[in-house]
């Protein structure tokens, strides 16, 4: 079972630190199996974030093949990654584009992360774009196993941007190891 990503868009009045109230739309990301369920979702998330009334503006599907968090960052940057590959009917090269949401502080860290979650690619590619994303927060769908419930600790610990002491290594480990048990 592959992950669909919703994109939510929020709208809501927020105080900012000097009392001032400001209505400000606000993008996040849900793993979700429908549109009900991801407005379900994302009800759920920002009840707990957002104290007003809030109205959900927009809801469509996102196009992101991969959700990379990375500690010790606070902004999602999309990455454009094109994979090549020898046609060797037509005797020609084709690039295939996908993208990639990761973790970052800023343009360059993100260009490394993306290049960290691609070394284990045997295939060629470049990353011909990377920009910031608006995305404020990534919701992961969790089913509530035990396994699971360690890997949404360490997904929290990493959105939360708190130091923790296991390698990046380990935590894509996990994160590969979630997605290999929702899709079975």
């Amino acid at each position: 079972m592959s992950t669909t990503w919703y994109e939510c868009k929020i709208k809501y009045r927020k105080t900012e630190e000097n009392g001032v109230q400001k209505v400000v739309n606000e993008l996040y990301l849900v793993d979700a199996m429908s549109y009900t369920e991801a407005e379900s979702r994302i009800s759920e998330e920002m009840t707990a974030y957002i104290s007003e009334e809030f109205k959900i503006t927009n809801i469509k599907t996102a196009n992101f093949s991969e959700i990379h968090p990375f500690e010790n960052t606070d902004r999602w940057f999309k990455s454009k990654v094109s994979l090549m590959a020898y046609d060797e009917e037509s005797g020609k090269e084709r690039k295939t584009n996908l993208y990639i949401l990761v973790q970052a502080n800023d343009v360059k860290e993100a260009f490394d992360n993306t290049t960290h979650v691609m070394r284990t690619t045997l295939g060629e590619y470049s990353i011909p774009s990377i920009s910031e994303s608006p995305i404020m927060d990534v919701f992961p769908y969790f089913s509530g196993d035990e396994k699971e419930l360690e890997q949404i600790e360490r997904f929290n610990a990493l959105k939360a941007s708190k130091p923790i002491a296991v390698s990046t290594e380990v935590i894509h480990e996990s994160l590969v190891d979630l997605v290999e048990s929702l899709e079975e």
